[in-house]
């Protein structure tokens, strides 16, 4: 999947066959993943995550839907928790959080070691002694923001336009010279005043036109998982 189609990336100034237009849109929206950490469309993916006082378990991505939660005992996952003994809320939602609210202080008589009269929730969980759980389910935006899709149309071409120089660009870089055999040969300033190379900032696209088009949609509050 993709946050621009062909025809946005190719406006952009892409260039080269279907395919490998496509794979610079790939690219530039990797980027855009690791400096967003947000998801621009609904993915299905599986978190790890850990659980706060009074059962709060904050997700690193937009909550569409969750499948499945279990707790995580020892590396190995335990029992299935039922949807009943959690509630979902999401930051489509304005003004929620993305989170699952374990049902700490509830109880289950229809799940064993959650009953009434066996503590409850909290009996279970004390007796787990889980500080983490495993969440499956659907995650990201339902739908990608315009500025989202520009970016990663211009991010492409941005990236192959600089994986590709011209010959023009090669022919006036006095950086290069020629040896006997026609080797290029690097030739390096020598003065002490000469500048250092520019060093881009971790936390970017690569380029400051698009940062500024993705600012709006940073999620640094969430740790990256799994690269995605």
């Amino acid at each position: 999947m993709a946050y621009c189609s062909l025809e946005a990336a190719r406006d952009a100034g892409c260039t080269g066959t279907d395919a490998e237009v496509t794979a610079w849109i790939a690219a530039a929206r990797e980027r855009i993943t690791a400096y967003t950490l947000q998801l621009f469309e609904p993915t299905d993916l599986v978190v790890v995550a850990d659980v706060a006082a009074g059962g709060l378990v904050i997700l690193p991505r937009r909550v569409r839907t969750i499948t499945s939660v279990t707790p995580v005992l020892n590396g190995d996952d335990g029992p299935l928790i039922p949807s009943s003994a959690y509630r979902v809320t999401s930051s489509d939602v304005l003004g929620q959080i993305d989170a699952l609210h374990l049902a700490f202080g509830g109880y289950d008589d229809l799940v064993v070691g959650a009953e009434s009269y066996n503590g409850g929730w909290q009996g279970l969980w004390s007796r787990w002694g889980a500080d983490q759980v495993r969440v499956a389910g659907s995650f990201g935006y339902a739908e990608t923001p315009m500025t989202v899709s520009l970016g990663n149309a211009l991010l492409a071409a941005e990236m192959q336009g600089r994986a590709a120089p011209s010959d023009a660009d090669a022919a006036v870089d006095d950086s290069l010279d020629a040896d006997d055999e026609g080797n290029n040969v690097r030739i390096e300033d020598a003065d002490d005043d000469a500048p250092s190379d520019v060093v881009a900032p971790s936390s970017s696209t690569g380029s400051t036109q698009v940062d500024a088009l993705l600012a709006p949609y940073l999620n640094r509050g969430a740790s990256l998982i799994g690269g995605v």
